[in-house]
């Protein structure tokens, strides 16, 4: 508010000058106003907190006369008047001054793409020529009660992907120009007013991604020139789609979807024949596909996937939108052939229409259109034929048939189609031989094959450049013929999986050409000769297996080089020698399988192969020792000397026993004095504490260390030790002392650079970080309290049995927001890394709030806690492609999250609670529901009661696709909260 004073004080001065100021004089007067307009601006300036490298140094008053080539700026004709201020994607943060609205003369305001939080200046009538108002992607909050009605001019009101909220303001009704209205991406709460269907000018309308309830306003129909409407996304309205709707003939995209809307598709939408785009996705629409859409002939874009629609697809429908590119139709219950139609459709991109009913045989044509992209129609009946003009035009990168009953060989043109990226045809009963050329093709990064009648040789690559090819899988098929030696030009090759086939001969040395392999299974084929001792060039190896060959000779040493591998199994061949002792020191190594070979000799007593099951040994009759029989009983036996040693050990033992307990006391005394002495030295040099805010704080670091207290500890993980803390003003907080990342390194790995990204960052679902408090030993960051602590304690605690269904719902969904903020809305994008329940915390009204975001991977090899892996992520919770890629992606935080899911249905804890050794949660809920969501009631938590059996089924569902085992079947969390909005119902939450 000060600066605004000065500006109106500036502003002032230059209208008295203005009366007593000669007119010869106007160049002076001239410099004045530009002066005055410079004044307004540096106010705006030291509200911000620009970035180093920030466009904003051309801002300086030393340079006012050149006012109008400053960055952001445009000036009227003669130069003396702002017209427009632009400073869109310039990463600023801070917030917008007052002072913007004494620039009387802006027409056109941008700020969208930056960082900008707090409330939005509340005096922006007062810009009475303003036409054009974008204040976009950034973080400001409150309500919007504005003065609308002085803001006549307004064409344009851009307020998208905020933190507004309150009910949506009713007087941008008074806005009789307006144009354009986008108010999606905010927190705005109850019904869409029906007023807003007077603002007849509006051509784009959009309150999609806000928490709007109620029934769609029929009104909205008289907004006859409207060209777009969103309102789909987070929203949860009543009834289903207004067929009032059909009269917004203008209409070029309508989206309403994920927005809980139930009925079935009013027939009246046929009426809007300019439509390109109609996305109705993830809802619950019912009933057939109206035939009256087939006059919408200039659609482009349909999407009904995953709602409840029924029936067959008429063939009516689809036989005059000639235009149409892109056709989702999937996760519904169509049955009936696939219409012939579809495959002379001229522009068809893209047909998605996996998970239905469909019968019959794929169109034989489809592709020969030349503009097919994608194609996936898996998990359907089908019959017949791979049709053979699928890449006629050489555009196709997806192509996905798997779970099919698909016959017949694969069309030979595959083998020519270079833009192809992932292929997944597997569960078929396909035969013939693999289409020369198409494991070699240049794109080519997923290739299933896997559990058909497949047969032939695999082809040898004549040239060696190495390929894209991550994941092969041919497992199960009746391939024979030796490998060829062009395998080890897969260097990209992630996953190889080579059983259940007829494969013979040696397994090529080539194989070790295979740098990025983690999972290599060859097992059940007949593969003789030696292992290659180049497998040990595999260095990222961790699942290995060659059992059920005719593999003979010894075990290479040089296997031990695989540090990493966790699964080998050899069992079942003509192996003989004895056992390596270097395999005993692969501390990595958990499971392993020497059994059926010909193995001779003592099994090492060392190492990893005392933690072997006793069956891994069996089946090698000149084995001895461990479970087997004992080895000659000589003096210089493993066992007798073993023995000797614990006798002559037990005579010495006694005497060391005091020596060692008098030891450890004097050791605990100075553990303790030095413990004393580190805890008076940090105090005494507090005043040494670097603290950086992120908000205004009533407090210092003296009051931040003061929490540093034993008694204060209310929670200890893989992160750090957490303190609750009260501040002089009452404020309870949060601090988190971090573990791993102290006095020892060089650096911080960048910590303090990732810590002000995550200190920028404002949502609703996410844990707010107030400040961040260091010295060279220690880190401390400094939360808001949340007061009923985390997700897991309560749902594992005994106020488990008190969070009902409705509120465990309401948390699955606000948690679910929040992730998919840090994937989808941050800049730059955030990888949770360590997704759980209980780094899921709740406030005082159980709203949930995700907490200890992107920390993971600063506490790699820190070798500070048990429950962390080495890399990033909890056990219990971790995705199974971390085994074999040693990486996580924000497909892995999905696969977590659907562990949470799988918790709050349950009641269980992911790991601990299924009686078998190493089950945990997912594979117990495949077992106990036969991976069907109609079974979710034979897991669902018996503390309880009265659970809505669709919703349950519904979340159960979002889990199972959460937890898929190859990443790329999970949605993303964008889809994961739209599926879970589905399940919500429109009441109450809360907790008895």
């Amino acid at each position: 508010m000060a600066a605004a004073s000065v500006a109106k004080l500036v502003f002032i001065t230059s209208l008295l000058l203005f009366v007593f100021v000669p007119s010869s004089d106007s160049s002076s007067l001239h410099n004045l106003f530009l002066r005055r307009q410079a004044t307004i601006l540096l106010s705006l300036k030291q509200a911000f907190e620009p970035p180093e490298d920030s466009c904003l140094t051309s801002w300086n008053v030393s340079n006012y006369k050149s006012l109008c080539t400053w960055t952001g700026i445009k000036c009227d004709a003669k130069n003396t008047s702002i017209l427009s201020l632009d400073i869109s994607n310039y990463n600023i943060s801070g917030y917008l001054s007052p002072a913007i609205s004494d620039i009387h003369t802006l027409v056109n305001l941008s700020v969208s793409g930056n960082s900008l939080s707090g409330t939005f200046p509340v005096d922006i009538h007062k810009l009475v020529r303003l036409q054009f108002l974008n204040i976009s992607n950034n973080q400001f909050n409150g309500s919007l009660n504005w003065q609308f009605s002085k803001l006549k001019k307004l064409v344009v009101l851009d307020a998208y992907n905020n933190e507004f909220s309150g009910s949506l303001p009713l007087g941008v009704t008074d806005l009789s120009k307006l144009k354009h209205l986008d108010f999606g991406g905010n927190y705005f709460s109850g019904k869409i007013p029906p007023v807003y269907g007077s603002l007849e000018n509006l051509d784009y309308l959009s309150l999609a991604g806000n928490n709007l309830v109620g029934y769609i306003p029929k009104q909205l129909s008289n907004l006859t020139n409207l060209n777009q409407l969103h309102l789909g996304y987070y929203n949860l309205f009543d009834g289903g789609i207004p067929a009032e709707l059909g009269n917004l003939v203008n209409l070029v995209r309508l989206d309403l979807s994920s927005c809980g809307l139930k009925g079935p598709i009013p027939p009246e939408l046929g009426n809007l024949n300019k439509l390109d785009t109609l996305f109705l996705q993830t809802n619950q629409l019912n009933g057939s596909i109206p035939s009256e859409l087939a006059n919408l002939t200039t659609l482009k874009s349909f999407d009904l996937s995953n709602n409840g629609l029924t029936g067959e697809i008429p063939v009516e429908l689809f036989s005059g939108l000639k235009e149409l590119t892109l056709l989702n139709l999937f996760l519904n219950k169509f049955h009936g052939e696939i219409p012939r139609v579809l495959a002379e459709l001229p522009n068809l991109e893209v047909l998605k229409l996996w998970q239905n009913n469909f019968t019959g045989s794929i169109p034989s044509m489809l592709g020969q259109n030349g503009n097919l992209k994608e194609i996936d129609l898996s998990t359907n009946k089908l019959t017949g034929l791979v049709p053979k003009f699928l890449c006629s035009g050489r555009r196709l990168t997806i192509l996905i048939l798997l779970n099919n009953f698909l016959f017949g060989p694969l069309p030979k043109d595959l083998g020519k189609c270079d833009t192809l990226s992932r292929v997944r045809i597997g569960q078929n009963y396909l035969s013939g031989s693999i289409p020369n050329g198409f494991l070699y093709l240049p794109q080519l990064s997923l290739v299933e094959l896997q559990n058909n009648y497949l047969t032939g040789q695999l082809e040898q690559q004549r040239s060696e450049l190495p390929m894209k090819l991550g994941q092969l899988n041919l497992a199960n098929n009746r391939l024979s013929g030796s490998l060829p030696a062009s395998i080890g030009n897969f260097s990209s090759l992630n996953i190889l999986l080579l059983n259940g086939n007829r494969f013979i001969g040696d397994i090529p040395s080539d194989i070790g050409r295979l740098k990025n392999i983690f999972k290599l299974d060859m097992s059940r084929n007949n593969f003789s000769g030696q292992i290659p001792a180049e497998i040990s060039n595999c260095l990222m190896l961790t699942y290995l297996d060659l059992s059920q060959n005719q593999l003979s000779g010894p075990i290479p040493d040089q296997i031990a080089q695989i540090h990493i591998l966790n699964y080998l199994n050899i069992s079942w061949n003509h192996l003989n020698q004895s056992l390596p002792k270097e395999i005993g020191l692969m501390k990595s190594l958990t499971s392993a399988d020497f059994s059926h070979n010909n193995f001779s000799g003592p099994i090492p007593e060392t190492g990893q192969y005392s933690v072997f099951n006793s069956t891994s040994f069996i089946g090698n009759p000149q084995l001895c020792g461990f479970y087997l029989s004992p080895c000659n009983d000589s003096a210089t036996s493993p066992i007798r000397v073993d023995k000797q040693n614990n006798v002559n050990k037990s005579k010495v033992s006694g005497e060391y026993k005091l020596m060692f307990a008098l030891g450890l006391l004097i050791c605990s005394l100075v553990f303790a004095a030095l413990a004393i002495i580190k805890t008076r030295r940090v105090r005494k040099n507090s005043n040494t504490w670097k603290l950086t805010t992120f908000q205004k704080l009533e407090f210092g670091s003296n009051d931040i260390l003061e929490c540093l207290k034993e008694n204060n500890i209310i929670g200890r993980g893989g992160a750090g030790v957490v303190y609750r803390g009260e501040m002089p003003n009452g404020e309870n907080i949060a601090v988190k002392k971090l573990l791993g990342i102290s006095k020892g390194s060089s650096h911080d790995n960048g910590l303090s650079a990732e810590i002000k990204t995550l200190g920028r960052i404002r949502h609703r679902n996410i844990v707010r970080l107030l400040a961040f408090c260091s010295n060279k030993e220690t880190n401390l960051l400094v939360y808001e309290y949340l007061p009923n602590g985390s997700l897991g304690e309560v749902l594992h605690g005994k106020r488990g049995m008190y969070l009902l269904w409705d509120t465990r719902l309401k948390i699955g969904i606000e948690a679910a927001k929040g992730i998919c903020y840090l994937h989808h809305d941050c800049s730059p994008l955030i990888l949770h890394r360590d997704v759980k329940s209980n780094n899921i915390l709740l406030n005082s009204d159980f709203e949930a709030h995700v907490a200890d975001f992107g920390l993971a991977k600063f506490l790699q090899n820190s070798g500070t806690s048990e429950c962390m892996s080495a890399i990033a992520g909890s056990y219990g919770y971790i995705a199974p492609e971390y085994a074999y890629t040693l990486k996580v992606d924000e497909r892995s935080d999905v696969y977590s999250f659907g562990v949470v899911l799988l918790e709050l249905i349950t009641g269980r804890r992911p790991v601990g609670d299924f009686g078998e050794d190493g089950m945990d949660i997912v594979q117990w809920t495949k077992i106990k529901t036969n991976w069907s969501k109609e079974g979710v009631v034979k897991i669902l938590d018996e503390r309880l009661k009265n659970v809505p059996v669709d919703e349950a089924m519904q979340v159960f569902f979002v889990a199972m696709l959460c937890v898929q085992e190859h990443s790329v079947e999970r949605p993303t969390m964008r889809e994961v909260v739209q599926m879970l909005a589905q399940a919500k119902q429109p009441n109450t939450f809360h907790l008895q």
